[in-house]
């Protein structure tokens, strides 16, 4: 089974409080990536709460974002509209949550991750994936990802690949 992980494809990340026009130039790929998708497809959906600005990364981010039930939380329509599975809430960069639904799924031949950001939850979301499941391959879609910065997006997938992930 192959299954694609869509991390925090959301309003406040696309062309919200932290969009770019990278984010927002991946959005066709993903939805076109997820439309034809064989496997199992799970989204993250990163999700903050009113006293985001007290937590540490509130305090190192002082942008409040991705706050639960506002639009800025939701996933783009486009690709909300395809989901088939309940999103996977996260409060923190890497999702433990995540590990548990794939936990699972039975007999995974690999997994697929892109989103945002690339430099941020997306590598987060991949490392935990590879310390729980070393032995399946991990693959970064690269096109269907964007990062804060076009730097940092390239140093995270470079930083991926050392970790023995297939970057496309």
């Amino acid at each position: 089974m192959k299954v694609l992980v869509v991390v925090d494809m959301q309003k406040d990340f696309i062309d919200g409080a932290l969009g770019s026009p990278e984010a927002q130039a991946i959005v066709p790929y993903v939805k076109d990536t997820i439309a034809s998708f064989d496997g199992v497809v799970l989204f993250t959906r990163d999700t903050h709460f009113d006293g985001y600005m007290d937590t540490q990364e509130g305090r190192n981010l002082p942008v409040p974002h991705c706050i639960k039930g506002t639009d800025g939380w939701q996933i783009h329509p486009e690709l909300d509209a395809l989901r088939k599975t309940d999103a996977i809430d996260k409060v923190t960069f890497g999702s433990k949550d995540l590990i548990k639904v794939l936990e699972g799924i039975k007999d995974i031949e690999n997994i697929t991750f892109l989103g945002l950001c690339t430099d941020i939850c997306v590598i987060s979301n991949v490392m935990v994936t590879k310390a729980f499941f070393p032995e399946i391959p991990l693959i970064v879609d690269s096109k269907g990802c964007a990062g804060v910065s076009v730097e940092s997006h390239n140093n995270a997938l470079e930083a991926m690949k050392m970790c023995q992930v297939k970057v496309v």
